[in-house]
């Protein structure tokens, strides 16, 4: 993530309006393209070259709107192209998706994209063409010569149209990729950002920090994703409540329109024949005067209209319905004259309706003679009786079929609708939503509160982001901005502060090591020199390797802060003791060791009365006071600790301290020389001392030197 912050937002915001002339442009491309290709007799669309371009330099959005929009404008001409603008879009949107991903940025990688476009414009293309069409090869598409060559071969017309269709559309799209490349390749790279369609409402991102904005990890599904399902949920719930509508209107409009036709004929069957001689021709048939004549009208009849399926007359007995005329059909012949047909279940609950001769409501139905509607009239004779019934059937089936090719061209209508709402939608989302709260979000994740000029250096880039949305989102960027300001300010405030008691507190160490060290005639400077011995040893063992898993930072400041506190325990020795110009008697040795354990209890009262606090570098002054004389081979005092059982900082301490009492002045000795000291310091090494500290002792020789002979007015002589 710090990597990707580095990456500010340098870029000068720019019109999106300038985005949008490419989609104007490729709509010209599409059409004049498409036009070329038709005049110059090609089998081929070639009607998508200005959507691929859009979507490859403008991204989704004008790649949507370029195919949406020529297939709308095209609509003009042939309202069937209106129904593709949903084919046109898509092939924009995965264009600008496999932009997206670099494909485009080399043209082998760009060819790949070519079966994709294929399998939208061909595959569903024919699905669309094969619904629109009532299931039925569209003979003005470029492969309907294809389609009818592969029907008469043997395989299914579904079949035929479709490989027709993706067999010619490989061409076509892979010439509209290559026409594409082409063009790109006049467009300077520079000049490519000036074709994105950007919508900034804040300084534009770098495309680093833009990517880590859209695409962060989250522990549930991200903004994006949500106002996706929002919006597509919304949109399809409307498209789907609006399809319902339309296709219960268009079925039940259709009902009536096919009620209304059949009805009407029936009717006028009703007229078509003398209804004084029904018996007659039931009786004689054909060779009843007037019948020939009454079924030529009949015929003529049915032939106004391609729905009607079957037209009769019909006498009803309870015997069934004897049989006044049946016209043939294609591939059904009609019945004879008198000829008895039995009544179909689906009439049983009108049977003592037909047979009293009364009007029944048009029925439809789905027997012997498929999926009907069924209109019945009553024929009366001069005296005012029913004698027969004019009976018209027309086929349900070809609703089912209109129906189906409506809802294709519903739905490929919504679809195309449903994909310019859905990436509008989004591409506001984007922009005024999801990149100003990730922004923000990165931008202070990546605060920096270590140093000053981190934090400032922070707070400016938060600055730089200059959201401006004008709504909510523009309120919190400006409370997130006051409140990173103000946190700054507190913990530079904080920082003074703790400064200024850290300072108090060593500042409060040294006057009590003075106090203590004032006491002891023959210290002089001691706890000030074996401090900076302290830190010249520990930057030695970092430097080689020696200790390093516990030498941190926190742990060497905690010593060196300490280490004046290594002789605290001294407060309970009597100066008399303390300035004996002589040696000391084993009795007055032993009191004079009690100084450690001393100093371990004045540190730990101490410890008590700071709490649960951080005590880090107490606890160092407790190991440096009890533990400094333990001897690495275990004779030592107080607790004859032997080895790393002792603590660290007191074997660095031990070091320090018997050095600076070798080079110093005391009541009872003379200095020794800086050689000797160090000699005895070497000698040592694995009895007295560590052997790895002492390494870094004697590697630090020069700075030992330099100040030892800094805290001696007259320099110690060789």
């Amino acid at each position: 993530m710090e990597d990707v912050m580095i990456n500010r937002p340098v870029r000068r915001r720019k019109s999106p309006w300038l985005s949008l002339l490419l989609v104007p442009v490729g709509i010209a491309l599409n059409v004049l393209v498409s036009k070329a290709s038709a005049a110059l007799g090609l089998p081929l669309y070639l009607d998508t070259l200005g959507t691929v371009l859009a979507a490859v330099l403008g991204g989704y959005l004008p790649g949507i709107l370029t195919g949406y929009l020529t297939n709308l404008i095209n609509g003009f001409s042939d309202v069937t192209n209106i129904y593709y603008g949903s084919i046109n879009a898509l092939i924009g949107v995965a264009t600008a998706f496999y932009a997206s991903q670099g494909y485009w940025d080399k043209r082998l990688r760009a060819l790949l994209t070519v079966p994709v476009l294929t399998l939208i414009g061909g595959a569903l293309g024919s699905l669309l063409t094969w619904y629109l069409f009532e299931f039925s090869i569209n003979l003005s598409s470029p492969s309907s010569a294809f389609s009818l060559f592969l029907y008469a071969q043997g395989l299914p017309i579904f079949w035929a149209q479709f490989l027709a269709d993706v067999i010619m559309d490989l061409p076509d799209k892979t010439l509209i990729v290559l026409m594409a490349l082409g063009i790109l390749r006049l467009i300077p790279q520079s000049w490519r950002p000036l074709f994105r369609f950007e919508g900034w409402w804040q300084a534009p991102l770098s495309d680093a920090l833009k990517e880590a904005a859209s695409h962060p990890r989250y522990r549930s599904l991200s903004m994006r994703t949500k106002l996706l399902l929002l919006i597509a949920a919304a949109i399809v719930s409307i498209t789907v409540g609006f399809t319902l509508v339309f296709d219960a209107l268009y079925h039940n409009t259709i009902i009536d329109e096919n009620e209304t036709l059949s009805t009407g004929v029936a009717k006028l069957a009703a007229t078509a024949f003398d209804a004084d001689r029904v018996d007659e021709y039931i009786e004689l048939g054909e060779a009843a005067e007037g019948y020939l004549e009454a079924e030529a009208k009949l015929q003529k009849i049915r032939s106004c209209s391609p729905d009607l399926e079957y037209i009769y007359i019909y006498k009803i007995l309870p015997d069934g319905c004897h049989v006044v005329f049946d016209l043939d059909t294609a591939g059904v012949s009609g019945s004879a004259p008198g000829e008895i047909i039995p009544f179909d279940e689906s009439f049983a609950p009108y049977i003592s309706d037909l047979l009293a001769g009364r009007k029944i409501e048009p029925l439809i139905t789905d027997d012997t003679y498929g999926w009907l509607m069924t209109v019945y009239e009553p024929v009366y004779d001069s005296t005012g009786k029913c004698v027969c019934y004019a009976c018209v059937d027309i086929s349900m089936d070809r609703l089912a079929t209109n129906e189906a090719s409506f809802m294709a061209r519903v739905i490929a209508l919504s679809l195309g609708v449903f994909l310019v709402i859905l990436f509008i939608g989004l591409w506001i989302a984007e922009y005024n939503i999801i990149l100003p709260i990730n922004t923000m979000t990165l931008t202070a994740g990546a605060f920096a509160y270590d140093s000053e000029e981190a934090r400032t250096d922070s707070v400016q880039r938060f600055r730089e982001l200059d959201i401006g949305t004008g709504d909510e989102i523009e309120s919190l960027y400006g409370a997130v901005g006051k409140t990173m300001d103000d946190t700054v300010h507190y913990v530079q405030d904080l920082q003074t502060q703790t400064e200024t008691i850290n300072r108090m507190q060593n500042g409060l160490i040294w006057v009590l090591a003075d106090m203590v060290e004032s006491r002891d005639q023959c210290t002089g400077d001691h706890v000030r020199k074996t401090a900076a011995y302290a830190r010249v040893i520990m930057e030695h063992m970092r430097k080689l390797g020696i200790y390093t898993d516990q030498l941190s930072e926190k742990f060497c400041n905690d010593v060196v802060n300490s280490a004046p506190l290594h002789d605290v325990g001294k407060i309970h020795v009597s100066d008399t003791l303390l300035n004996k110009p002589g040696r000391l008697t084993d009795e007055e040795y032993a009191q004079m060791k009690t100084h450690t354990t001393a100093g371990r209890e004045i540190i730990e009262r101490a410890i008590e009365l700071v709490g649960s606090g951080d005590t880090g570098y107490l606890q160092e002054a407790k190991n440096l006071s009890a533990c400094h004389h333990e001897r690495w081979d275990g004779k030592g005092y107080p607790s004859g600790l032997a080895g790393e059982e002792i603590p660290l900082s007191a074997r660095i301490m031990a070091v320090a301290d018997v050095f600076d009492a070798l080079v110093s002045r005391r009541s009872y000795k003379e200095p020794f020389s800086f050689e000797k000291a160090m000699s005895i310091i070497k000698e040592g090494a694995g009895t007295q001392f560590d052997p790895l500290i002492v390494q870094a002792f004697v590697d630090a020789s020069d700075e030992v030197r330099e100040i030892s002979e800094s805290f001696h007015a007259d320099p110690v002589v060789s």
